[in-house]
């Protein structure tokens, strides 16, 4: 294919994904530490939950007829026959026209239907509560099985267990979980000019950047980062780390896809196997020279040397794929994104998506978006910016007081 032939960032992106057959297996872990990952089958209740009905206030378990037309004026007036200890079945039935103490969580007695929150109540005797308002069936009551019956979905497949659903597991007594294996992403850097970041820099050197800043967004995306190493541009060194990434998911590689004599990217891309260079150029600003492919079924791209160059083509590109591998939608239903008005004026060029950094603030009440100007080389600017602003190839810019939608970093 002819290298370099600019597509939009939509047709590129849908091409590579397209290509991609990686999908991850399933893998078994504790539940302990199932934190972050993805479901890859339903998980369902072994059990009903909760396995007996509960109060959900501090009061007392009722039969809620006994209720019926309480008022503060003309309470109902029941005996206090027990105080159901906390972890423990109640010893109790109850029976018409009393009442025992129950606390958050405790079990309800047998014939008890309902709770009284205790601030709805007055001890008008030592064994005797007045209560003041009725109360309806079921009313403060969780109930057998109303969280879930047994062999029902607790959670289904592709969730990502957050807090609650680690919650959930537990509360079921779930001890492991199928989740999707993370994909392994070998990740490379190269350029004559870096230098490890232990590394005092000499004349025309620079710290490398891009294999943190990678690593830190693929363990965000699910995956697990392995910075191979840093190669110059020497085509045998570049080859040799190439290679090595075979034996990963994915392969991330930046720096060297620039047009210029010495840009190696490509060519030794195509060497590694079929179908190879699918993209190599996107009508993307910052991030035109992107190389997507794949290599005997192994994805690869190739990201600019610019840091912020190379984060906006993560986020196109690299965090789709992830997902996609892992079994998610490519893009996520929903976004963390803010409405903003903008401060100033915005150019753009037809034909071309352009990725803009803005800082967020508050300003009389309304959120306000300022772009953070600066090359792609500037990695403070992505320090200083909040968010970022997709102007789509369409559009010709964007004016000063323009309401736009802000894709909050994470």
């Amino acid at each position: 294919m002819e290298f370099f032939t600019l597509l939009s960032v939509e047709e590129a992106r849908d091409r590579w994904l397209a290509a991609v057959e990686r999908r991850m297996a399933a893998e078994r872990v504790a539940a302990s530490e199932a934190a972050g990952r993805i479901t890859a089958s339903p998980v369902l209740s072994p059990e009903e939950l909760p396995p007996f009905a509960r109060s959900s206030v501090d009061g007392y378990a009722v039969r809620s007829a006994d209720t019926f037309g309480a008022s503060e004026g003309l309470p109902a007036y029941l005996t206090v026959t027990a105080e159901i200890p906390m972890g423990q079945a109640p010893t109790l039935p109850l029976n018409p026209g009393e009442a025992q103490k129950i606390a958050t969580g405790g079990a309800l007695p047998e014939g008890a239907d309902a709770v009284i929150m205790v601030e709805h109540t007055e001890q008008s005797a030592p064994d005797e509560i007045a209560a003041l308002r009725p109360v309806s069936p079921g009313e403060n009551v969780m109930h057998r099985g109303e969280d879930c019956r047994a062999g029902a979905e607790l959670i289904p497949a592709g969730r990502l267990i957050r807090a609650q659903e680690a919650a959930l597991l537990s509360h079921a007594g779930i001890l492991q979980v199928d989740v999707v294996r993370r994909p392994r992403v070998a990740i490379i850097s190269t350029g004559d000019e870096l230098v490890p970041a232990d590394q005092a820099p000499g004349p025309g050197q620079i710290r490398e950047s891009n294999g943190q800043a990678l690593s830190a967004l693929v363990l965000r995306d699910g995956g697990e980062p392995a910075f191979l190493g840093l190669a110059p541009d020497d085509e045998e060194r570049i080859l040799a780390l190439l290679r090595q990434g075979m034996a990963y998911d994915l392969i991330l590689i930046s720096g060297g896809s620039s047009v210029g004599a010495r840009d190696l990217t490509a060519r030794l891309i195509g060497r590694l196997g079929e179908p190879g260079v699918l993209v190599h150029g996107v009508k993307l600003k910052p991030g035109k020279p992107t190389i997507l492919a794949v290599a005997g079924g192994v994805p690869v791209a190739g990201l600019p040397g610019h840091p912020v160059s190379a984060q906006v083509v993560y986020s196109l590109f690299v965090a789709p794929l992830l997902r996609q591998m892992q079994g998610l939608p490519p893009e996520p239903e929903f976004r963390p994104t803010v409405l903003a008005r903008l401060t100033k004026n915005v150019a753009s060029t037809a034909g071309r998506t352009d990725v803009v950094r803005v800082r967020l603030f508050r300003r009389d009440g309304e959120v306000w978006a300022e772009p953070v100007h600066g090359k792609s080389g500037l990695i403070s600017t992505l320090v200083k910016a909040d968010g970022l602003i997709v102007i789509p190839s369409a559009r010709e810019g964007l004016l000063a007081g323009d309401t736009v939608e802000v894709e909050v970093l994470a």
